[in-house]
């Protein structure tokens, strides 16, 4: 057992969901639209709901598992490994959260160098970027929530600049509709899924949440609210892109708004950069808040020093992506090693729990 979360220092339960989906929003809805139609075609958006109501499975078992522990998946893994076996896989997700947060920045770093600034240092930007990152963890969980909160409500409005995609696209293109088998949908499914990841990260802060119980519909609300907005996009950009179009389009999402036209902006797409910028902030934040809250928990060091330590890890290995090759085979890795965490090892843990405590009551 883990010492409780002083009352103070919680959140309440409708603010977890936007934690939950802070994390899910990322660098990835920028361009997933041609990964999830290599396999499924225009079919693909039937493929986003299939992955996200798959989710709500792997939720149910995440709030069972640290029911159960009455703490996060820190204790439950101690509790169902013993003390040296599940220090060692607490140890690993370390590891995970800073890889996380690397791909995070490296993409951003990325964008941003081939939409706007080409010129761009990524040494002096990711150092900067990573400084406000310390800062807002250094200010505790609550600034963290505060950061995920905002990242979310105040871009809200990028949401209706896909009007004008809707305008030009000529939605014949996803007919016909269930044109691809079962096998196609399910593999455009899991490219859908890397997409989706973040949402385990319930199992790390699941003790600063007020009345758990309570806030189990709302993530479960958030996690379909991302599915719609993943679904909805994935149709406006089949409708708006050929499919030939769609194939040679890294980032479909940014071109989209290159037809957008206001009287008091010409380029849409450098305000919609602007934004995002603040949207991946959580996607940062989190993911060092996490690795910092986990090297405190397993090796009992202080957080706010280990987290100068992890974001050092992260500038430096951001360096070293210095080419889209290295980029891809990085990303590639995270999200499998992401996509097993979720869907192979939760339920493993879960199944593992449910045996041991059966065995302990015996």
């Amino acid at each position: 057992m883990q010492q409780p979360v002083p009352e103070n220092l919680k959140i309440s339960p409708f603010m977890a969901a936007f934690v939950v989906v802070a994390m899910q929003i990322g660098i990835g809805v920028l361009g997933y639209q041609r990964l999830i139609a290599k396999d499924a075609g225009y079919d693909a958006w039937i493929s986003v709901i299939i992955g996200g109501a798959t989710i709500h499975a792997i939720i149910w078992m995440m709030y069972k598992i640290c029911e159960t522990v009455d703490g996060d998946v820190l204790t439950a893994n101690i509790y169902v490994f013993g003390k040296a076996i599940g220090k060692s896989i607490n140890t690993f997700f370390i590891l995970y959260f800073t890889m996380t947060c690397v791909t995070v920045l490296a993409g951003l770093i990325e964008v941003l160098r081939t939409w706007m600034f080409l010129n761009l240092n990524p040494l002096l930007f990711g150092s900067i970027y990573l400084l406000l990152g310390i800062y807002i963890v250094n200010g505790g969980f609550r600034t963290v929530v505060g950061i995920a909160f905002f990242g979310l409500a105040v871009p809200a409005y990028l949401l209706l600049s896909f009007g004008f995609a809707i305008r030009y696209g000529d939605f014949t293109n996803l007919l016909p509709i269930l044109d691809h088998t079962p096998v196609q949908l399910l593999k455009s499914a899991y490219s859908m899924t890397l997409t989706f990841l973040g949402f385990g990260i319930l199992l790390f802060f699941y003790p600063f949440i007020k009345n758990p119980g309570k806030s189990k519909k709302w993530v479960h609300l958030g996690v379909v609210t991302t599915t719609f907005i993943y679904a909805a996009l994935a149709v406006i950009s089949f409708a708006y892109f050929p499919p030939s179009l769609l194939e040679k389009s890294i980032w479909a999402t940014l071109e989209m708004w290159k037809i957008v036209r206001l009287p008091f902006i010409e380029r849409f797409e450098y305000l919609g950069l602007a934004n995002w910028a603040l949207i991946i902030l959580p996607n940062v934040v989190i993911s060092l808040w996490v690795a910092s809250r986990v090297a405190k928990q397993t090796f009992n060091v202080a957080q706010r020093k280990v987290v100068w330590l992890i974001a050092l890890v992260v500038l430096i290995v951001v360096q070293m992506l210095n080419s889209r090759e290295k980029m891809n085979l990085f990303f590639d890795i995270q999200g499998k090693v992401g996509f097993v965490m979720a869907y192979f090892y939760t339920p493993f843990l879960f199944i593992l729990l449910l045996i041991k405590q059966k065995v302990k009551t015996k």
